[in-house]
């Protein structure tokens, strides 16, 4: 294992991705209690992390003496737990969604600040070296002014019963791309179906419109017949492609000029080409919960602190609001925030 560092945390759900946030903190030494209500979530956390505690009650992890609490339990759970881990004077890390409702989001990132403590979303794509490199390439200016931007999230997935496919794919690419942009979309739009199961969609398309004349769509989907997770990235010099199937990131020169009056397609790397944009391979799993176990220790905010886990809890709750109302455009306030 890794060398331990001096934060020990607790997990609170073994279950889907409950167990790979409790594997990547065994092995950085951090793991000492993980809690889950289920026979098998408690039987699966003693084989992935041998002598750790396990337990059935969540009061057991507040009562604890653990610095911080990752909770990986279903979505409209997230607020109770996360709140009752802050009262007990515990660092947070909760998965994504932040909560199920603005107002809830809006009271644990208050509440945090109030008690002190670190309030961190699990928004995982942001750590990916993939798009480490994108927002570097961004930031420095390299693709040009940005004009638009579109996300593909789709596949033969899981399909939950509690939460719709734009409630469970579309946060990552939220995230992202607000930071990309950075700040948020005064204009939402979503539009969507359900095929499985009433009321709960299946397929999204959800369109962003940012004050700085920026456009960006993303469509999720688990009822797609192959996997495919595509950020394209179109600036006024380049454009830049991440896909995370193909552990791709790749450059283009390539832009619209002007010439003798009309708009003329410029494919300076050729019709199929393209610099391909070197990154890290390490695991952006095992990176977030670096990044939680350093903010810990450090009285710093992480990437994805509670803020910014707020701005994406506003974007979907405003696309869902959009869903249901068959399209209808929904308006947000105008806020611009640090991208770096």
């Amino acid at each position: 294992m890794d060398e331990s560092p001096v934060a020990k945390v607790a997990v609170i759900g073994c279950g889907y991705w409950g167990k790979n946030l409790v594997r990547n903190l065994y092995a950085l030494g951090a793991l000492a209690l993980v809690c889950d209500a289920t026979a098998t979530g408690r039987a699966l956390a003693a084989r992935l992390a041998p002598g750790v505690a396990v337990t059935d009650n969540a009061a057991n992890v507040f009562a604890s003496d653990v610095a911080g609490v990752v909770i990986a339990t279903p979505a409209e759970t997230h607020f109770d737990l996360a709140r009752q881990a802050l009262l007990a004077d515990k660092d947070v890390f909760v998965e994504k969604p932040l909560a199920l409702h603005y107002e809830q989001g809006t009271q644990l990132v208050s509440l945090a600040a109030q008690r002190r403590k670190i309030l961190m979303v699990g928004h995982v794509l942001e750590y990916h070296p993939g798009i480490v490199a994108l927002y570097d390439l961004v930031g420095r200016g390299a693709l040009g002014t940005l004009q638009y931007i579109y996300s593909n999230r789709l596949s033969l997935g899981i399909i939950r019963r509690q939460e719709n496919i734009l409630w469970s794919f579309a946060p990552h690419d939220i995230a992202v791309i607000l930071r990309l942009v950075g700040a948020l979309p005064f204009e939402v739009v979503c539009c969507g179906g359900s095929y499985v199961q009433p009321n709960i969609a299946d397929v999204t398309m959800t369109n962003l419109l940012f004050d700085n004349g920026v456009r960006a769509h993303i469509h999720v989907s688990w009822l797609h017949p192959f996997k495919e997770q595509r950020l394209v990235v179109i600036g006024s010099n380049k454009m830049a492609v991440f896909d995370d199937v193909a552990k791709r990131l790749v450059l283009y020169d390539q832009r619209v000029e002007w010439q003798e009056g009309q708009p003329v397609p410029v494919r300076r790397d050729g019709e199929s080409g393209g610099e391909e944009v070197a990154y890290a391979s390490d695991e952006p799993l095992r990176l977030e919960c670096r990044a939680f176990l350093n903010a810990i220790s450090q009285r710093t905010p992480a990437t994805t602190d509670g803020p910014s886990g707020l701005r994406v809890l506003r974007v979907l709750q405003a696309a869902q609001r959009s869903l249901v109302m068959n399209g209808e455009p929904v308006h947000l306030p105008i806020e611009s925030f640090a991208n770096g």
